[in-house]
């Protein structure tokens, strides 16, 4: 079977090399695509539950344990019980995790700008695509809270293969 005669095969291509440029990007801060993922999403949420974290990125609770201790161990994020329920804890940015916000940030920014470079004039449509696409599946931004205290859906942040990162 041809690897081009399923559609879907070029964008997963696509993203694999993406994401690669994206690590380069992120080297100098010290953070993996995934770790940023989570400090990002952090950024909006922060504190919030490590299991609605988890939940939220559709990993297990165990993986993202994984990945917050070594957020931990370099002093990005602290985590502490939840005073409503001990048998949950919290997570928070620190000022360490927040100073990484900008470069994170600006990492995203140089990957949008290599893909306006290579797709020119379709960028723009290729963006709008993804954001479409990104709905349709079901898919959302992490914003705020809810007003019941749920740490929101973050299912549209790109997911979180692994915690080996």
């Amino acid at each position: 079977m041809q690897s081009d005669a399923h559609k879907f095969h070029g964008l997963l291509h696509s993203a694999a090399l993406v994401e690669g440029i994206l690590r380069r990007e992120l080297a100098p801060l010290g953070i993996s695509p995934r770790q940023a993922r989570v400090i990002e999403a952090m950024g909006r949420t922060s504190p919030v539950s490590q299991a609605d974290l988890a939940a939220a990125f559709g990993i297990t609770s165990a993986s993202m344990s994984t990945m917050t201790d070594r957020l931990l161990v370099n002093g990005y994020i602290t985590r502490s019980t939840d005073p409503t329920s001990r048998r949950q804890n919290v997570l928070e940015l620190t000022d360490k995790g927040r100073t990484l916000l900008s470069g994170i940030d600006e990492a995203w920014a140089a990957i949008d700008d290599v893909i306006r470079v290579a797709l020119g004039e379709d960028a723009a449509a290729f963006f709008s695509l993804t954001l479409r696409l990104r709905d349709t599946l079901g898919g959302t931004v992490p914003d705020t809270r809810t007003v019941s205290g749920a740490a929101p859906d973050l299912a549209g942040t790109p997911a979180l293969a692994t915690a080996s990162d």
